[in-house]
């Protein structure tokens, strides 16, 4: 059974959450965000499902209808967007076993390997620690604030000097910091973590500044663990057409890496613990359009799906005007 919270946004403006159980989904009556269920779940000391279940349900929703028509926001946010962190993390997945072999050979074969080989390999001995051991930490990056997270059907915008605008289709873990700074999950979101591929290509040290991008999660938040195995989508419409697609893998049986060992390594800085914020935390991909030698352009629609999503991440890319700025002197 696949339990989902849903954020929505009525044509008065209205905001409601809608509970989504398999093929079936209702308003909660007397709710108008997921983050304020989260903290009065913490407030409670009740898990979120406990905390969801005290809510009556109200009118029956057709998640296919209001995503059409564009009534679904994405699953968290917050009123100050520089309490919400976005952050993830790299080389974590598996790719394929032809693809595994190919690395492995090739570092054994080269002289020198490179950070991200090395970096990778790491992860395949380390990055699956036993419970209350410390694992290989992860390649890491910030990617920006609330300000930069968009929802169903919103425009990825890449700057005005981007180089690429590239999708990422991936897994984000979304969590909220309690009261006396411990981190707790909230749940998991299908997502697009969207980076300027051909920039990290020219330089791996300009990996920073490729990540500072916006990024969109899809409309539904998974309650519970993720499934150890997720299977889904990624393509590219253009037009009337699909000008690229391919399956792709995720889940801790398709990572290097398990999710608490991910976790751990974020959460492991204080500064990550500050009461009262949100993190959504993105958990790495193997597949890439742009490793196939595609190339987006603006107008191009991202869409990426998996079970046991039952919407997909869906999003137009779009180019920002050029607003170059010089500080002034004070």
């Amino acid at each position: 059974m696949a339990t989902r919270l849903l954020q929505h946004r009525a044509s008065s403006g209205e905001r409601s959450v809608i509970l989504a159980i398999d093929d079936e989904a209702w308003l909660l009556e007397g709710t108008s965000s997921i983050r304020a269920l989260a903290q009065e779940a913490l407030d409670r000391r009740h898990s979120l499902l406990e905390t969801v279940q005290q809510y009556r349900k109200g009118d029956q929703v057709d998640l296919a209808e209001a995503f059409a028509a564009g009534r679904l926001l994405a699953p968290i946010d917050h009123e100050d967007p520089a309490h919400l962190l976005m952050t993830g993390t790299g080389l974590t997945h598996l790719g394929s076993a032809e693809g595994r072999d190919k690395m492995h050979k090739q570092a054994l074969q080269a002289e020198t390997q490179t950070d991200s080989m090395r970096m990778f390999l790491e992860g395949l001995e380390g990055g699956k620690p036993a419970p209350g051991e410390t694992g290989q930490q992860p390649e890491w990056f910030y990617k920006g604030d609330g300000s930069q997270l968009v929802g169903p059907h919103q425009p990825l915008e890449m700057p005005a000097f981007a180089k690429d605008g590239g999708e990422e289709p991936e897994l984000a873990g979304v969590y909220i910091i309690d009261a006396e700074g411990k981190p707790w999950r909230i749940g998991f979101a299908l997502a697009n973590e969207f980076s300027d591929h051909v920039t990290e290509r020219h330089n791996y040290l300009w990996l920073a500044h490729s990540k500072l991008r916006k990024a969109a999660l899809g409309p539904e938040l998974l309650l519970g663990p993720a499934p150890a195995h997720i299977e889904g989508t990624s393509r590219i419409r253009r037009g009337d057409a699909v000008l690229w697609e391919k399956p792709f893998l995720s889940g801790e049986a398709n990572m290097s890496h398990s999710i608490a060992n991910l976790e751990h390594h974020h959460f492991k800085y204080a500064l990550f613990r500050r009461p009262g914020d949100l993190h959504v935390h993105f958990f790495g991909t193997a597949t890439l359009s742009f490793s196939d030698g595609v190339t987006a352009q603006e107008g191009d629609v991202f869409e990426i799906a998996a079970a046991p999503f039952a919407l997909p991440v869906s999003n137009p890319l779009a180019r920002a005007a050029d607003t170059r700025i010089s500080p002034g002197a004070l």
